[in-house]
């Protein structure tokens, strides 16, 4: 018998607006399929090759997203969920890598388990964290971005620091 799934995060997911409220979203299913919290981190946005998603800087409380390839994936597919849904996986592998995990087979495997629990099998999330995320951009013409590289940013109110539970 396999654990129940919390639709909450399903809809919560899909309608997600922006960074801040997909990463909280990752937090949660973390803590909810793993028992597991970090500590705050913070997104950069940064033009990086278009087969690069994301990565962690070992020792820092950062994540690099790549920002070329969401704007790729944003103006190619203009599809809120599967966009979603592709920032969702990336942010939770690197999350994943933030809270210890170095093997790269290590972190696929737990961002299938953490999708599989959080939002059953069949949601998008989850099928692009077994299939991988590339599997959504199989069709799309990555080769032919050729956009100036822009200034690294930070995405402001990533983390909402002003709640905390005592």
């Amino acid at each position: 018998m396999s654990n129940p799934t919390s639709p909450q995060f399903s809809e919560e997911l899909d309608k997600a607006k922006d960074y801040a409220e997909v990463w909280r979203i990752v937090k949660q299913t973390v803590e909810y399929a793993m028992g597991k919290r970090g500590g705050c981190m913070m997104l950069f946005l940064d033009d990086l090759p278009l087969q690069l998603g994301a990565y962690y800087p070992v020792g820092t409380n950062n994540i690099v997203l790549n920002r070329a390839l969401v704007d790729v994936v944003e103006v190619s597919l203009s599809d809120k969920v599967k966009v979603n849904a592709l920032i969702y996986n990336l942010l939770l592998h690197e999350y994943l890598h933030a809270l210890g995990e170095m093997s790269e087979v290590g972190v696929r495997r737990q961002v299938v388990e953490v999708a599989k629990k959080s939002f059953g099998e069949t949601h998008l999330a989850t099928e692009l964290a077994r299939k991988s995320p590339w599997a959504l951009l199989k069709d799309l013409p990555l080769g032919a971005h050729n956009a100036p590289k822009r200034v690294m940013e930070i995405v402001r109110d990533f983390e909402k620091t002003g709640k905390y539970i005592v």
